[in-house]
């Protein structure tokens, strides 16, 4: 039996049908309608109708809040006077309790001249998607994210030249001399929205309210396909409540229950490929998260509620959180200093995967920097990875270079015993063990390859700063496939002159014709994958068909013996 062959055949098999499994996964499905436990919603309307906060105290936030069943008084609103928010990075439109638009201006939809920025907020009920905040009470008259007007009138600001930041103030006014004014603080080079929300109480009694966050979308209709990078990334909605939790924008949104989770320092969030949003309470705040499919199912809501306040006549109380809107970098992803927020970059759903992708991003990104290019960073990507898997690779290359210099005597124990499978076997292994030739050896380094070119897939499709970015020549965008379909005819060349190479003895005549496909059914499948993960792994594999040409020379010489020298 040629394990070593066999091995071969099952690792690669098993790469492309992991790989597989990740390209056909369900996308955007709309979920089935349910509604969130311990919430309501009116129908049509996305805002929570009922709260109890905890035993007044003036002044005083509860750290958990308590949702209780009411009748349902919200209804849905008219969008309110707006104002468009333009900074350096951003171009937004408000009225108050939402963000109805957010174009992202430094990434344009495509490389076509003229195209415009990435929208990833939107009004258009076929993409759908926004973030609101507002208020409800069980007792007393709350601004829902419908409620707010700007404080200094409808119209256009813009980030001043030199200037660090904006403030774009909004108000809400209720009749018992309860005010909540609201402001958004955008700054440079940052798509981190600061929402502040400050509750004056100007009246007699004591006001009770619980301040919502939730991000509502139409679930995208993303065409699967490997010719389809977004259909790549993963789609729906994500949370942390102590671990990492992600729910999929298909008909089992809620499968897993409706979501009810108390959480202190928890976020929200909905990925997708290259860009997300999310809200970011502060790190003390205790929140509830839960899931909902209003609009009869036909959208998707993720919310967080909480923290609740008390304010005692001429009493005041403060809430704040963050409003990411924008590309997943991941630097300044790090810089929200939020638990977990790092794992929207989506490396794989597995975290020992993550965490690989995590550290070959830092690597690929380290080389960026020295390079500035990032088809060439991967290059050297490639060279830094086979340099720490340089003694694993030398041995596999050695163990078949061994293996090819007997295989002759290989070939002549096969003439002696014919059709007797049985017989040649153990002597072919009496051989190896003579000659201390262990057929499992250029194994090892295939198992220790195989999750490094998992995580560098992921890696190369979900970066954003990989997203249009050009190597040189015909290859401008890797994170795209190579339109002319070169990469993938080298990658098949070095497949195949790699095969002439490795020995192949006692291989049964099945096994040789899957061997001679395996070049063919990778090249065709490479040739839908991004083109930097296709750069790699060419580079990969002429490194590697370089160095087990060499070792073949040193360790692989003819070792034909007379016939009496083979066992009989």
């Amino acid at each position: 039996m040629n394990q070593t062959r066999v091995f071969l055949i099952f690792a690669w098999l098993m790469v492309a049908t992991l790989l597989w499994f990740e390209w056909s996964r369900d996308k955007a499905a709309p979920a089935a309608p349910a509604v969130a436990a311990q919430t309501t919603t009116t129908p049509g309307s996305t805002v929570p109708t009922a709260v109890a906060p905890s035993t007044p105290t003036s002044g005083s936030v509860p750290s958990a809040p308590t949702v209780a069943p009411m009748p349902a008084t919200a209804s849905k609103g008219v969008a309110g006077p707006r104002v468009t928010v333009n900074t350096d990075v951003l171009r937004l439109v408000l009225d108050g309790g939402s963000v109805l638009e957010a174009d992202l201006l430094h990434y344009p939809q495509s490389k076509t001249p003229g195209s415009g920025p990435v929208r990833l907020f939107s009004e258009d009920p076929q993409h759908f998607y926004t973030a609101e905040s507002g208020w409800v009470s069980a007792g007393s008259k709350a601004p829902d994210h419908h409620a707010f007007v700007p404080e200094n009138g409808a119209g256009e600001v813009e980030l001043a030249k030199g200037a660090d930041s904006l403030i774009v103030p909004f108000v809400w006014q209720g009749p018992d001399g309860v005010t909540v004014r609201r402001t958004y603080t955008f700054k440079r080079a940052s798509y981190e929205i600061e929402v502040r929300d400050q509750v004056v109480n100007a009246g007699a009694g004591t006001w009770q309210g619980t301040v919502y966050r939730q991000l509502l979308r139409t679930p995208p209709l993303v065409k699967s396909g490997m010719t389809n990078p977004e259909s790549f990334s993963f789609n729906g909605a994500t949370w942390w409540d102590g671990s990492y939790q992600r729910r999929k924008f298909n008909e089992d949104y809620l499968e897993d229950g409706r979501v009810n989770q108390q959480v202190k320092g928890g976020w929200i969030a909905i990925p997708q490929h290259h860009f997300f949003s999310a809200w970011i309470p502060q790190a003390e705040d205790t929140t509830t998260i839960s899931l909902d499919n209003p609009d009869n199912g036909t959208r998707a809501l993720i919310r967080e509620m909480g923290p609740g306040v008390n304010v005692g006549p001429g009493q005041q109380a403060t809430t704040t959180a963050r409003l990411w809107v924008g590309p997943k970098l991941v630097d300044k992803i790090h810089a929200i200093n939020a638990p977990g927020i790092d794992r929207v970059v989506d490396y794989s759903q597995f975290s020992v995967l993550a965490l690989l992708g995590q550290g070959l991003f830092f690597v690929l990104n380290m080389l960026h920097g020295f390079i500035g290019n990032w088809g060439w960073a991967i290059i050297g990507l490639v060279i830094l990875v086979k340099l720490a898997l340089y003694p694993l690779s030398a041995a596999q290359y050695k163990s078949f270079a061994k293996m090819r210099k007997f295989q002759p005597r290989i070939q002549q124990l096969k003439e002696r015993y014919g059709d007797d499978k049985q017989k040649f076997q153990v002597a072919m292994m009496e051989l190896y063990k003579k000659e201390k030739i262990n057929p499992m050896g250029g194994c090892l380094p295939i198992l220790v390859q195989m999750p490094v070119f998992l995580a560098l897939y992921w890696v190369l499709v979900e970066s954003v700063e990989l997203r249009q970015a050009p190597w040189f020549a015909w290859i401008q965008d890797l994170t795209a496939r190579d339109p002319y379909f070169i990469l993938p005819v080298l990658n098949m060349l070095v497949m195949w002159l790699t095969q002439k190479l490795t020995p192949a003895p006692g291989m049964d005549p099945m096994q040789q014709k899957m061997m001679q496909f395996m070049p063919l059914v990778f090249g065709v499948m490479m040739a839908f994958f991004p083109s930097g993960l296709v750069l790699y792994w060419v580079t990969n594999g002429a490194l590697g068909l370089l160095q087990q040409w060499w070792m073949t020379k040193r360790h692989g010489e003819s070792a034909t013996p007379p016939k009496t020298a083979i066992a009989k």
